[in-house]
This record gives C-alpha cells, sequence and structure tokens, in this order.
C-alpha cells in the first residue's frame, strides 16, 4: 500500500510539475507576445505618421503650384492688359490732307477703342489733334481741334460718356515725323489718344 501511496504521490507531483511548467510557458507566451503587440502598434503608428506626413507635403506642393499659377495668371492678365492699353494710345487715326472726315479704316480703329473704353469704365482719355506743318499756326490749330472733335463725335456715338473723353489740338507743334515729305505729313495727321487714368 505504500508503493501505491508513492505511485499515487508521484503522479500528483508529476502532475503538477506538468501543470507549472505548462502555466509557466504560457506565461512566457503572454508576456513575449505583449512586446510584439506594442511593437506592431509602434510601427502602425509610425506608418500612419509618414503617410500623414507625406499627404501634408503633397498638399502643400499643391497650393504653391496653385499660388503659382494665381501668380502666372495675374502676371499674364497684367501683362495683356498693359498690352491693350499701349496698343490703345499708340493706335492713331489718321486724316487726309486738310480734312477732319473718317476713312472707314479709322472707323474701326475708333470701334475697338470704344470696345477698351467699355472694358475699362473708370478710363478717362484725352484725345490728342495733330497736323502736317503746312499751313498757319492758328489754322492748324483750328483744324487739330476739329479732328479731336470728330474722334470724340463718333466715340460719343458708339455709347462712351463724353464726360470721359477730352480734346487738346497740338496743331503742328507736335510732330512724329520731322521730315518734308508727303509720308512724314500723313503720319502727322492724326488723332492720338492718351489714357489719364
Amino acid at each position: 500500500m505504500m508503493l501505491k501511496h508513492w505511485t499515487i504521490s508521484a503522479l500528483a507531483l508529476a502532475l503538477a510539475l506538468s501543470v507549472t511548467i505548462s502555466i509557466s510557458a504560457c506565461a512566457n507566451k503572454k508576456i513575449s507576445s505583449e512586446p510584439a503587440v506594442a511593437a506592431t502598434a509602434e510601427e502602425e503608428a509610425r506608418r500612419r505618421a509618414e503617410e500623414e506626413a507625406k499627404q501634408r507635403e503633397q498638399q502643400k506642393a499643391l497650393k504653391e503650384e496653385e499660388l503659382g499659377q494665381e501668380g502666372f495668371s495675374e502676371k499674364m492678365a497684367a501683362e495683356r492688359t498693359e498690352s491693350a492699353k499701349t496698343i490703345f494710345e499708340n493706335d492713331d487715326v489718321h486724316f487726309e490732307f486738310d480734312s477732319i472726315r473718317l476713312t472707314p479704316v479709322d472707323q474701326e480703329i475708333l470701334t475697338k477703342k470704344a470696345d477698351w473704353l467699355r472694358a475699362n469704365p473708370r478710363a478717362k482719355v484725352t484725345i490728342e489733334g495733330h497736323c502736317d506743318d503746312r499751313g498757319t499756326n492758328e489754322y492748324n490749330l483750328a483744324l487739330g481741334e476739329g479732328r479731336a472733335q470728330t474722334a470724340k463725335a463718333f466715340l460719343v456715338d458708339l455709347g462712351i460718356d463724353p464726360s470721359r473723353l477730352n480734346t487738346i489740338s497740338y496743331g503742328e507743334e507736335r510732330p512724329i515725323d520731322r521730315a518734308q515729305t508727303e509720308e512724314a505729313w500723313a503720319k502727322n495727321r492724326r488723332a492720338h489718344f492718351v489714357i489719364e487714368q
């Protein structure tokens, strides 16, 4: 019976030892898996942070590109405006010798000027009347005034407010070309436009 008791005790001891080892092994597994879970969570957090940083950089780059395009567009618009303004001022209306009559070409030029004035409603313009140097100063001053008034009347007929248009005559005092040729005289017989604002 004693032997039986020893066998039971040995078996009980072996069973207890087995259970302890198993529990110990399970506890070790739990301990070893916790750092793996923590490491995985840290890796996931780092990955998310990197993705968010990358998205922020892409958004920043897009905003910079948009701003660059807006700046470029604004610059282009300003250049177009300046170009249209320059064309407006430098495209003169020319007259025949001793005449204030507008040719069809000149009427087309004035129609374009009216379009520009409609697009720029705050602009005010001075129309300068010029002549060649043939004739007296008094006659050329009167002829220059007639040319400026003719151009103004045409613009007013196209709907431009007359308060936006001033006229002045310089007669023969401000020639473009001082040569004494028909070509030079033709250049000097003109109505020139100056944008005041």
